[in-house]
């Protein structure tokens, strides 16, 4: 088993899952405006088979999908992190960054400050060469916290290969960042 990474930021805890954030991730996979860019919501056992996989994903690397949680409170409000992906994409092989939170945590810099710690981690602690993110193209928002977290558009969009032709959100945006951009920007040698 591999040492859990668990990162802080002044208001989140990114942490390893536990069997109660099990009801408010169903919650949040089950909410129709958290899911608006997904192709479905979740039901309550396909939410628990993905945070189970993220679970197990981290216990087996030691980073992921992370849980996170309010420091003030352990509230839990979604998940953000790294992942390799599984489907083959125009970047494959890489690792990407993402984010989902319950709508009631949107729109406070939540999933910027998670984000921003999850690069960190992923640029200094496991010194990847680059970080990816992608997203359908109606995802404004998740493109826009891509574009703030310092991450590049690529110029050709691709088309996910888990998603039917012709699906609404089939067409997807690419987001890069190299450790190099980012120890610049950082003011730290790569």
């Amino acid at each position: 088993m591999q040492q859990i990474i668990e990162l802080t930021t002044p208001r989140l805890l990114l942490r390893q899952w536990r069997d109660s954030d099990l009801p408010p991730f169903a919650a949040l996979n089950g909410d129709p405006r958290v899911m608006a860019c997904f192709p479905a919501t979740l039901s309550r056992e396909a939410s628990d088979a993905v945070a189970q996989r993220c679970r197990g994903l981290i216990a087996e690397r030691g980073w992921g999908w992370w849980a996170v949680s309010l420091r003030e409170n352990n509230t839990f409000i979604g998940m953000t992190g790294l992942h390799i992906p599984d489907a083959q994409l125009p970047c494959s092989p890489c690792v990407e960054i993402g984010w989902r939170l319950a709508f009631d945590y949107w729109g406070k810099g939540y999933a910027q400050e998670a984000a921003q710690a999850a690069l960190q981690a992923g640029f200094t602690h496991l010194q990847l060469p680059e970080i990816v993110s992608f997203t359908a193209l109606p995802n404004v928002r998740s493109s826009a916290l891509m574009a703030r977290l310092g991450m590049h558009r690529d110029a050709a969009t691709f088309e996910h290969p888990a998603l039917p032709p012709g699906h609404r959100l089939r067409t997807h945006c690419l987001y890069r960042l190299t450790r190099a951009e980012w120890c610049a920007r950082e003011g730290l040698t790569s």
